[in-house]
């Protein structure tokens, strides 16, 4: 990849990360894990039955790790721009097209490569 397109890809995973540690911080309650916040908050549940409280606490623990996947790849991302290898796929080397890094720029393998692992 080009290297004068790692700025403006840089700049976006910063500002994806800025906006997912916000979400993060927002759902949690500030800087409580989701974990805590559940069990905060379904401590003063009384009307909700135990299987509505497991299954809502099921959600959230979902939903924590997937926000916390996707910062450790924008994270990762990040490294790779400073490591000056952004754009290339991770388990191949070939370039990953732009409007992959466009659609995804957090994206760390090429298509082909990533369908192998799905």
């Amino acid at each position: 990849m080009s290297a004068h397109l790692n700025p403006a890809f840089k700049r976006q995973l910063l500002a994806q990360r800025a906006s997912l540690l916000a979400q993060l911080s927002s759902l949690r309650g500030g800087t409580v894990g989701r974990a805590e916040a559940s069990a905060e908050h379904f401590g003063r549940a009384e009307e909700l039955d135990s299987g509505q409280i497991s299954s809502t606490r099921e959600l959230e623990l979902a939903l924590d790790d997937r926000e916390s996947t996707e910062l450790r790849m924008v994270d990762a991302a990040l490294a790779r721009i400073e490591a000056g290898t952004y754009g290339l796929c991770i388990d191949c080397g070939v370039e990953i097209p732009l409007a992959r890094l466009h659609a995804a720029p957090e994206a760390p393998r090429c298509i082909v490569c990533q369908e192998k692992i799905e």
